[in-house]
């Protein structure tokens, strides 16, 4: 009994693994990957989603919630990788609404920011 809990434990771990490999913004709150922290090359200009953008930033208690709600998450994949930030943005009216919770770092802050000007660039 005890061998098969462990069995499904690891089970469990591996497939949370691969839905964090594959959910892009959504990782396990506090816990953001090493190429976070990388410098990367803005797109140029002429190739960026908008680039005179209104930003509004929504601090949330529910930011899992409200974020897998906002960019259609499956429940499944929403348990397992909430979504620690999100960016919902609007091309026709140059807006864009950055949801995080009450403590965001940094970096979470500055890559939901992008998703507003690059729309989805995790590829």
């Amino acid at each position: 009994m005890n061998a098969m809990n462990h069995q499904r434990k690891a089970a469990w771990m591996l497939l949370s693994l691969v839905f964090t490999l594959l959910a892009g913004c959504q990782t396990l709150p506090g816990n953001l990957p090493a190429h976070e922290y990388e410098p990367f090359k803005p797109l140029a200009v002429e190739k960026r989603l908008m680039n005179e953008v209104r930003i509004r930033w929504e601090v949330r208690e529910d930011v899992a919630q409200v974020c897998a709600k906002a960019i259609q998450m499956g429940k499944e994949q929403a348990y397992i990788t909430p979504p620690m930030a999100c960016a919902v943005w609007g091309v026709p009216k140059q807006e864009c609404t950055v949801i995080t919770g009450p403590k965001p770092t940094h970096v979470a802050l500055g890559h939901e920011v992008r998703h507003c000007f690059e729309g989805r660039f995790h590829r």
